[in-house]
């Protein structure tokens, strides 16, 4: 793997699609983003499979042909992914646990981690007491004060335990958002998350960070509902002395009752569409248009390259974005209507 420690000024963008369900529209709305980032700025998409959530109830490994059919039927094959494999692979979390592993005993030995033994009992009961109390539920950080003689002794006796996040305890942590701005959180209302799990897998915030260092990610392009896990990613890009890629996060789809877009509103599932015959270029079209401006007010056509040239970042807009059907069948008809024979 090359080093990462090489700084490149290539724009490079990741789409990290988790096999937990077949891509929503949201999902491919993200894509699209990162590959016209990448296009425009001539440089190159990664696709990364964050497959580390083996919770039966949730796991669906048939879902990652559905997002490579996705990919290609937009026309945004990645440049480096786990079909094609490239120069920063593997690009499936899966194949690079070690990594993982390696990064969480790292920060232990800085002081910056540490061993959690409390059973899921525990938890539960905390969680209980907090909600009883109407106090915001988060652990209470038991296993940040044992004794080094105490953690020896759980280590002997063979508890199992989990790796956790040691959040500074005061003051504040701050970054910069592309879309929203300078954003400042106070570290007392962060919580101590858990990086590697028992089973020696890790959490997606520990993945995530990883893999964006070693795979050279200058942007990190992601929803609005990830902004809350941001100060803990930028915690962990410091903690290990990285440079922090540009944090881009886009805002969230609505229904046209203005609640987040559901099933209760119609199809959401994106191959849903393409079965139902929508064609590539008005569903590119449409999705790129669903959160970002291309400038034009009085135009609403653009062709896959006319995207291209007038995507910018400036352009994503920080108000959530109504997923208007009518209006998606109506650009799928003018696509029709304007194909040749």
């Amino acid at each position: 793997m090359p080093s990462s420690l090489l700084i490149t000024m290539t724009v490079r963008v990741r789409y990290a699609p988790s096999p937990t369900g077949s891509p929503h529209v949201g999902n491919l709305r993200t894509a699209i983003y990162n590959w016209l980032l990448a296009r425009k700025m001539g440089g190159t998409f990664v696709a990364r499979l964050e497959d580390t959530d083996r919770d039966p109830s949730r796991y669906r490994p048939e879902a990652i042909a559905e997002i490579e059919e996705s990919l290609r039927f937009l026309g945004i094959v990645p440049d480096e992914w786990w079909v094609s494999g490239g120069p920063y692979g593997p690009y499936v979390q899966s194949q690079r646990l070690h990594l993982y592993r390696e990064a969480a005993e790292q920060l232990i030995a800085m002081g910056m981690a540490y061993r959690c033994y409390c059973t899921e009992e525990r938890l539960q009961e905390m969680r209980r007491r907090q909600q009883e109390q109407g106090l915001p539920t988060g652990y209470d950080r038991r296993c940040r004060r044992l004794t080094a003689e105490e953690r020896s002794r759980y280590e002997k006796e063979g508890l199992p335990s989990v790796v956790r996040l040691a959040v500074p305890l005061e003051g504040t942590t701050a970054y910069h958002d592309e879309v929203y701005g300078d954003v400042s959180v106070e570290n007392r209302t962060v919580d101590d998350q858990v990086l590697l799990k028992s089973n020696g897998w890790p959490t997606y915030h520990l993945a995530e960070v990883v893999d964006d260092h070693a795979q050279a990610i200058t942007h990190v392009i992601r929803g609005e509902d990830w902004m809350p896990s941001t100060p803990k990613h930028v915690m962990l890009f410091r903690a290990f002395g990285w440079p922090e890629p540009k944090w881009v996060h886009v805002p969230l789809i609505l229904g046209k009752d203005r609640k987040k877009l559901s099933k209760r509103h119609g199809s959401t599932q994106f191959l849903d569409f393409v079965r139902a015959g929508y064609l590539p270029e008005a569903l590119m079209n449409f999705l790129a248009l669903l959160g970002w401006s291309a400038g034009e007010e009085n135009r609403e056509l653009f062709t896959v390259q006319e995207l291209v040239e007038r995507f910018s970042l400036a352009g994503i807009s920080k108000h959530p974005a109504v997923f208007d059907y009518d209006k998606l069948r109506w650009m799928n008809g003018e696509y029709i209507r304007s194909a040749p024979p």
